[in-house]
C-alpha cells in the first residue's frame, strides 16, 4: 500500500473462497496482514497462510459474529457470496448469504465506523425475477450502493486459474461425459479473466480510494470466446476428444436440475444456466483502460499451465 495507507486495516469476508483466498495470499506476500473472516478454521488452515494473517471465525449470516470482525477495520473486501456453481440446497440457500449476509455486513459496518466496502460481484448483474440467483446478487449490490458507506463494486466475467469453479465444472464434464453439450448452439460469448488479474484490480482499488470510490467496474480478459471455443480450448488442454452436440438451453436446464437432485457437486447447476442468457462480455480494454495493465489471456494461461 502507499505510505499514507500503511495503517489501513482490511477485512476480507469469504476469505477461504476462490477470490478471497487469492487476495489474502497476495496481500500476505506483500507484507500486509489483513483480517480474514472464515467459517471453517480447519479449511482456513488448508487454503490460507494463516501464520501471516489475522483469522477471525464468523459468518455474514450470523450478525453477532460480525461485530468483533469489523472492530477497528477501515475497509472491507466483501467476497462472501455463494456463487452459481454451487447447487441450491433450499429455497433461501443463495439469499441467506448473498442478500441477508450482505445486509448484516452493511449494518454492522455502518455502526462500527467502517469507511469503505469493496464488493466482488459478477459481470451482467441485473434485476431478475424475485427469488432468483441473479436478483439476489443485484439486491446485494443495491444494499451496498444505497448505504452510507463509501463503496466500489467490481464485476468480473467468468474466472479462470487453478480450480476456478466455472472452468473446473466444464473440465469435469469433459472428463466424465461421452459428449459435451454446445448449450444453445455454443455461440454465447464470454470474456474469461485470470483470478490473479482480478486480485490485482482489487489491490489497485484499495490503493486508490479517491479515484475508485462509488464506482462500478465491469472487467474481463483481453479476448472474447464463444462457449464452443472455450470447450475447444479445454478439450485441447485435457487431451480429450469428445463429440460436441447441439443442446437446447431448456434441455440443458432440465439436465442441470437432475444433476442437482442426484449429485453433491454437479458440474452444471440451474443458477449457472443464468450465464447462458446473455453475452458475458464488456470492453476488451476494460482492465488496461481503468487499471493500467493488460490481463493474461485464457489461451495463454492454458498453454503455460494446463487446466
Amino acid at each position: 500500500m502507499r505510505q499514507e495507507e500503511e495503517e489501513l486495516m482490511i477485512l476480507i469476508t469469504g476469505a477461504t473462497g476462490y477470490v478471497g483466498s487469492h487476495l489474502a495470499q497476495r496481500l500476505a506476500e506483500t507484507g500486509e496482514r489483513p483480517r480474514c473472516l472464515v467459517r471453517d478454521l480447519d479449511k482456513s488452515a488448508r487454503v490460507l497462510p494463516v501464520e501471516k494473517l489475522e483469522i477471525v471465525q464468523g459468518d455474514t449470516t450470523r450478525i453477532d459474529s460480525l461485530e468483533p470482525a469489523v472492530k477497528g477495520i477501515d475497509t472491507i473486501v466483501h467476497c462472501a457470496f455463494i456463487t452459481a456453481d454451487r447447487k441450491q440446497l433450499g429455497p433461501d440457500f443463495y439469499d441467506a448469504t448473498n442478500v441477508q449476509g450482505t445486509a448484516n455486513l452493511v449494518q454492522v459496518a455502518q455502526a462500527a465506523g467502517v469507511k469503505r466496502v469493496i464488493e466482488i460481484g459478477g459481470l451482467g448483474t441485473k434485476p431478475d425475477r424475485p427469488g432468483s440467483y441473479m436478483q439476489g446478487r443485484y439486491a446485494a449490490e443495491l444494499l451496498l450502493s444505497q448505504s452510507t458507506l463509501e463503496w466500489t463494486i467490481i464485476r468480473p466475467s467468468v474466472l479462470f486459474g487453478k480450480d476456478a469453479p466455472f472452468i473446473k465444472g466444464l473440465v469435469e464434464l469433459i472428463r466424465s461425459a461421452p459428449v459435451v453439450p454446445l448449450i444453445g448452439g455454443g455461440g454465447m460469448k464470454f470474456q474469461p479473466i485470470y483470478v490473479e488479474d482480478v486480485v490485482s484490480v482489487i489491490i489497485e482499488v484499495l490503493r486508490e480510494p479517491e479515484r475508485t470510490t462509488n464506482k462500478i467496474y465491469t472487467i474481463g480478459g483481453p479476448a472474447y470466446y464463444t462457449f464452443a471455443q472455450i470447450l475447444a480450448e479445454l478439450l485441447k488442454a485435457t487431451h480429450k476428444r469428445r463429440p460436441r452436440v447441439y443442446a437446447p438451453k431448456a434441455l440443458v436446464g432440465l439436465a442441470a436440475a437432475l444433476m442437482e437432485a442426484v449429485l453433491p457437486n454437479p458440474p452444471l447447476t440451474k443458477a449457472a444456466m443464468t450465464l447462458f442468457t446473455f453475452d458475458n462480455v464488456t470492453d476488451l480494454d476494460s482492465v488496461e483502460r481503468d487499471f493500467g495493465f493488460r490481463p493474461m489471456s485464457f489461451s495463454a494461461y492454458l498453454t503455460a499451465n494446463g487446466v
